[in-house]
């Protein structure tokens, strides 16, 4: 029986920082650069402000063009299939709006993606897959399997998990345990 890997879609497969800070920036009249955007998940926004910025994201077509955030992604999730059962697994419960941009992205990255092999969930407790792939230390904290950390600035001093910077990283992790 082949194993298991649980993928997060935001920034592990799909950028969604380039374009949340070019909603912000936009929206909010800051100058932020990608990187610096990056450094920090928490905004000191009025409330009004922090409605607003929801209300742009749960727009429904928001989710659709977001950018590959690593072009080797496609070719290793197909090789990874090869040896192991692969599902999507993304918080899409705190913006509902985001359901189906994020099925047709994912329809549109990954077509040959089992589509009973995507969940939408809330708290990642709820997967029970072997390994989880995801950004969030909080999501990887409540995951019961092994977590592995997506490198990202903000999670850079999070310790406890295995981390990998990119999906080469990914395809030498997983490809590498298939002889144990």
């Amino acid at each position: 029986m082949k194993k298991s890997i649980a993928i997060d879609m935001d920034q592990v497969l799909a950028d969604f920082y380039k374009k949340l800070c070019a909603t912000y920036n936009e929206n909010f009249g800051t100058s932020f650069t990608n990187e610096e955007f990056l450094l920090t998940t928490q905004r000191d926004l009025p409330k009004e402000d922090g409605k607003k910025l929801f209300e742009l994201i749960n727009e429904p077509d928001y989710f659709r063009d977001l950018e590959l955030l690593d072009p080797d992604a496609i070719e290793v999730i197909k090789e990874l299939q090869e040896h192991y059962e692969i599902y999507i697994a993304t918080a899409a419960m705190d913006v509902p709006g985001s359901f189906n941009a994020k099925y047709d992205w994912l329809m549109q990255y990954l077509p040959f993606l089992k589509t009973q092999n995507i969940v939408f969930c809330g708290n990642k407790a709820v997967i029970h897959t072997d390994y989880l792939i995801d950004d969030s230390p909080e999501q990887l904290v409540a995951f019961k399997g092994t977590g592995i950390m997506y490198a990202m600035p903000y999670n850079a001093t999070v310790e406890g998990f295995e981390r990998v910077n990119n999906w080469q990283d990914v395809r030498s992790y997983f490809i590498g345990r298939l002889d144990r």
